[in-house]
């Protein structure tokens, strides 16, 4: 079968019986020079698998037995599956990029044609899975794709689980092989702030010289944004303000809380949000957001927004509408979470649906509690699970807030595209056990692969219209180690970033027999993954 991960939208077979050897030698050849850099990023891509029978550039083994070119050439490709991709485009163009492709698997080798250098680069990613996915040669056909929805990411984490740049190419490259396109940053939260920025250097003066570096310099960000670009893959930084503020405060002691709802103040134990109304305050933010604009050369810089435990509806709001302003004044596009929306929403607006209370999954009684051990190591208690209720209660009607108002949802429900959820532990194999059971959301319900590859966009009940993608988020609570994080992504993210690029649930049978032929792929890449008995891997 074809193990191409997502699953392409129509396959035909050229001829019965004909079969491509993989085996020998293969050269990748730019047909335009348009396409000479897409060619050289797929070499890239191919060289851990390929190893010494991948060919340089300009060499010609066409004679000898067993030898095959990827060609990359750019030509009209057939209509696609979808007229325009849903949502919004992550590059900021006013029509969403043509993605749309067709691939040719003959005697000769494989040809990937497209409109766009985008749309080959998307063939050539199905082409490469198609040469380390596939057992033996692979059958001549063709194959026709194009992507349902515009926007396709991964949040990562490294304020609180920090990866090296050269860990994060690594990540950009995985996103590039299952044809997601945005790389959400969570730079900055309670634990650490990631991004050096030269016109406010506090935020990442060290105490300890002796200690390794733990941010990203101005040359490691625009190097990684590079990096992602030359794979059509979009870097959104985000500096998650007022609440999560922490490292900030650290760096700037004296800044005033935010007003704080009656009874509230010194009650729990919550690092107070930023006081956006502080002339202080608005001016060392204002700073921020601006250096941050300026080193970044997407269109997107997220602001955050979620839990401002211990601020007033007033003060949050005008905390959101100020970071908004200030963003857009430095010529970016603002982006938030859900919570942003009770600041009122614009067509120009996109808020980043993650929670719900029904999402949650709280229990409701004693002998609810009783069968959730993992709420019950926690120390969770009835009492505290009505409090979180009552504190997300206005996220109930997040979304039709965001609907009402015109704006765009980018869907990353917690019940499914938090792959910072356990596996359960039955579906874990023995040799990795110790590890699975310290990595995820301590109070999260644990679900398996098939839990994620069956989420439905649809069931959400929100229509395309008002839709800006689909973005999975990995947060770093429990990530000790580049190991660690992988092993949370895998298989799981193959299975997001099919449903992102088809716009619809995988068919599990079938779903799960492909992603049994991608641990061979990143095993060949040096990345850990959970090898669940979920799959029948070979």
């Amino acid at each position: 079968m074809n193990a191409a991960i997502p699953r392409p939208a129509r396959q035909t077979t050229a001829r019965p019986g004909g079969e491509l050897p993989v085996t020998g030698t293969w050269r990748v050849r730019a047909a335009d020079r348009r396409l000479a850099p897409v060619a050289r990023v797929v070499r890239a891509l191919l060289e851990p698998h390929l190893g010494d029978r991948l060919l340089p550039p300009g060499a010609h083994d066409e004679g000898a037995a067993g030898s095959a070119v990827l060609d990359l050439a750019l030509d009209g490709a057939p209509p696609a599956p979808y007229d325009v991709p849903v949502g919004v485009s992550p590059r900021g163009l006013a029509r969403p990029a043509d993605e749309a492709y067709r691939l040719a698997v003959t005697g000769h080798g494989i040809t990937c044609r497209a409109a766009t250098p985008e749309g080959v680069f998307r063939a050539a990613t199905t082409a490469a899975q198609l040469l380390t996915a596939t057992a033996g040669p692979i059958p001549y056909q063709e194959l026709t794709d194009a992507p349902h929805y515009a926007w396709r990411g991964l949040l990562v984490d490294p304020a609180r689980g920090y990866l090296t740049p050269d860990e994060l190419r690594r990540v950009i490259d995985l996103l590039a092989l299952y044809k997601l396109n945005v790389l959400h940053l969570h730079l900055t939260d309670n634990e650490g702030w990631r991004l050096h920025l030269p016109a406010v250097p506090r935020l990442t003066a060290e105490g300890d010289h002796g200690a390794p570096r733990r941010f990203y310099t101005t040359e490691d960000y625009r190097g990684l944004q590079e990096y992602a670009a030359q794979r059509f893959v979009t870097v959104v930084p985000e500096i998650d303000l007022p609440g999560h503020c922490a490292a900030l405060r650290a760096a700037f002691p004296g800044l005033p809380p935010a007003p704080a709802p009656e009874g509230l103040a010194g009650r729990f134990p919550f690092v107070p949000p930023l006081d956006l109304a502080d002339p202080a305050t608005r001016e060392t933010v204002a700073a921020i957001l601006a250096e941050v604009c300026r080193l970044t050369t997407g269109p997107f810089v997220h602001i955050g927004g979620d839990e401002a435990v211990g601020a007033t509806a007033d003060s949050f709001a005008l905390a959101v509408r100020e970071l908004r302003a200030l963003v857009r004044a430095s010529g970016k596009r603002p982006l938030a979470w859900q919570e942003s929306s009770r600041a009122g929403i614009t067509a120009d607006d996109i808020a980043q649906f993650w929670v719900d209370v029904p999402m949650m999954d709280l229990p409701d009684t004693e002998e609810e509690l009783a069968r959730r051990p993992e709420l019950l190591a926690a120390g969770h208690t009835l009492e505290f699970g009505r409090a979180l209720k009552r504190f997300f209660a206005p996220a109930d009607h997040d979304v039709a807030r965001v609907v009402e108002g015109g704006g765009r949802l980018l869907l990353s429900p917690q019940s499914h595209l938090y792959l910072d959820r356990p596996c359960p532990a039955q579906v874990v194999p023995p040799h990795q056990a110790e590890r699975a059971a310290r990595l995820g959301f301590a109070t999260y319900r644990p679900r398996g692969v098939r839990h994620t590859a069956l989420w439905d966009p649809a069931s959400h009940g929100i229509g395309d219209e008002w839709v800006a993608g689909v973005e999975a988020t990995l947060f770093g609570e429990s990530v000790g180690g580049f190991d660690d994080l992988t092993t949370l992504l895998l298989p799981r993210l193959a299975s997001v970033a099919e449903t992102a690029w088809t716009g619809r649930a995988a068919e599990w049978g079938e779903h799960r027999v492909r992603l049994a032929r991608h641990g061979r792929l990143w095993r060949e890449r040096g990345l850990a993954y959970l090898a669940s008995t979920e799959i029948d891997w070979p």
